[in-house]
This record gives structure tokens, C-alpha cells and sequence, in this order.
């Protein structure tokens, strides 16, 4: 099977597409034959050394990737049989091997994809919208009418966040650049903020719940207009881990959120999925021999939605 691999850190250069033997797989696993995959910058970041590198560094071949949708070609699990269609983020934190023709990966990490989306459409919905689902639902519950701010509501998490929010019934203001606004207010959300433009207390205040992709001082600012009692979530690694004691410090609660893969989770959002009320927007779509392209497009900051890969 062709395979992208990785032996060093460093630029693009460093993937490289290899014949590799189709995985055997164990008990509890499925042989998933890949038809497309989700690339996040998670997988930019373990390119070059940061990321999942550390963790991974001593697996060879070391195979980046944990978003997958296709077809059950064998399976050692009840769960699934062979010609169903499933997708899911396999083995996260850990060893993907998501960048490959066929994935051995754990059943427990996948649902069934349902038959009115696309391979494409249910790649996408898996590192970024399970990081949104567990982020808005693991620590704080989101009520109707509540005040919701998605920071960077145009990206691959943010897009999932806004429409996860409207579906719960809050308010929801979404940031992102004053090209994007169509894109935050098509999702759903009912106000937009130009993040270039104006600073966010000159806005809106009384926020009940913030999903911040951004880290730093965006943690800073978001607190300034932040209820007492009120829930921040930050994503971003290396750049969260201050959020606790600065919530608490203003009398709020906040929780950096580090996405595991859990089939039960997929379950409800492939349900969201199914009755459309959760739509994954994919703005690129690369051919496996682009990958290059595909990680130099979201290194680049400015993707919008998900990027994909079609085998």
C-alpha cells in the first residue's frame, strides 16, 4: 500500500510516499480502507518537532495522521463488519498512521458514517469538531440563551463550535477577519467581530462561555468580558496551560482541552451529522501525492473550515 512517512523533523520535504505491507490487524480492530482524510495543524506541528513528536519519535516508520473516513475491508471487532462505512481521530494522543491507503485502527474509535454525507465531509468532522464537542460539553454544559464567543469561528475547530452552540440554543458571536464574516454569520452565529478591527471589550461583554483557539493574551482579553461565573476552554497546546489560575483569578473557570479519541463522542456528532444540523465545511481538497501542498496550506494560518486529502 503507498504510505507518507516521516523519519526526521523538518520541512515538507520530509514526507515521503513509500510502499509500505497493508497492516495486520489485532483484536478489537478493523482494517479501514482510507478514503479520505483530515489534516489539522496538530500534523503540522509533529512535522516539525513539536506537536506529537516527542511521543512518536521512536516509531518506524513513524506515519502522521489520525482523521479518517472509508470502508471496513476486515475486522477482529463486533462492532463493525467488512463493507461498512465508518470514520473517526484514531488512537489520540498516539500513533495514527492515518497518512496510508489502508488503517489498522481500534473500533472503539469509530462510528458508522452516515450515508448522507460524504467521505469527505465525515474526515473532516473528527479531530476538529470532537475537539469542540468535548470542549463545550466535558466541564461546563451550554444553555439556551447563554452568551457563547468562538474565537477563530472561521477554522476548522471554531466552524464546528458556532454550530454546536446554536444547536444547544445560546447567542453566539463568532471573531475572525472581516473576509470571513459571511462564512461565521452562514454558520449560524448571530453576531461577528472583525478581530483586526476593534478590540473585543469595545464590542461585547457578558459572556457566558468562551472557545478560545487562539491562547495567550487572547486568554487576557476574553476575561475582560466574561460574566462572573463564567467558562473559557483553550485549545491550543504550549499556550493554555495559565488559563485555570487566570479564570480563577476574576472569579471564572477555565480548562485547557486536549481532544482524546472516543467513539461514543463521534456517535453524537455522526448523529448531528445525519439530521444536518452540524455540516462540515471543506474549503480545499488535495489528491495524496499533494500532502506537501495540504501541510503548507494550513502552516500557512489561514484556512478555512478543513482541509482534505481523497484517496
Amino acid at each position: 500500500m503507498k504510505a507518507i512517512i516521516l523519519k526526521e523533523p523538518g520541512s515538507v520535504d520530509h514526507l515521503q510516499i513509500v510502499e509500505l505491507p497493508v497492516p495486520v490487524i489485532a483484536a478489537g480492530e478493523v482494517l479501514v480502507k482510507v478514503k479520505a482524510i483530515s489534516i489539522n495543524p496538530v500534523d503540522v506541528k509533529t512535522r516539525i518537532g513539536k506537536g506529537q513528536w516527542a511521543r512518536l519519535k521512536d516509531e518506524h516508520p513513524m506515519i502522521l495522521g489520525w482523521d479518517i473516513s472509508g470502508v471496513v475491508t476486515a475486522s477482529a471487532s463486533p462492532l463493525f463488519k467488512v463493507d461498512d462505512e465508518v470514520f473517526g481521530m484514531v488512537n489520540f494522543p498516539g500513533h495514527g498512521r492515518g497518512y496510508a491507503e489502508y488503517v489498522a485502527a481500534p473500533a472503539e474509535h469509530l462510528v458508522l458514517k452516515p450515508a448522507n454525507i460524504s467521505h469527505e465531509a465525515a474526515a473532516a468532522a473528527t479531530l476538529a469538531a470532537l475537539t469542540a464537542w468535548q470542549g463545550m460539553t466535558y466541564y461546563t454544559p451550554i444553555l439556551p440563551g447563554q452568551k457563547v464567543l468562538v474565537h477563530a469561528a472561521a477554522g476548522g475547530v471554531g466552524h464546528y463550535a458556532v454550530q454546536l452552540a446554536k444547536h444547544w440554543g445560546a447567542y453566539v458571536i463568532g471573531t475572525s477577519s472581516a473576509a470571513n464574516k459571511s462564512v461565521v454569520l452562514g454558520l449560524g452565529a448571530d453576531e461577528h467581530i472583525d478581530y483586526t478591527s476593534r478590540q473585543l471589550e469595545e464590542h461585547t461583554k457578558d459572556i457566558d462561555f468562551v472557545v478560545d483557539a487562539l491562547g495567550g493574551e487572547n486568554i487576557d482579553r476574553s476575561l475582560l468580558i466574561m460574566k462572573e461565573g463564567a467558562t473559557i476552554v483553550s485549545l491550543p497546546s504550549g499556550l493554555k496551560e495559565a488559563v485555570t489560575e487566570k479564570a480563577a483569578a476574576v472569579g471564572c473557570h477555565g480548562y485547557p482541552v486536549a481532544v482524546k479519541s472516543s467513539g461514543a463522542d463521534m456517535a453524537k456528532l455522526a448523529d448531528l451529522l445525519q439530521q444536518g444540523q452540524l455540516i462540515s465545511h471543506v474549503s480545499r481538497i488535495f489528491a495524496f501525492e499533494e500532502m506537501s501542498a495540504a501541510h503548507l496550506q494550513i502552516e500557512s494560518g489561514r484556512t478555512v473550515g478543513k482541509i482534505i486529502i481523497l484517496l
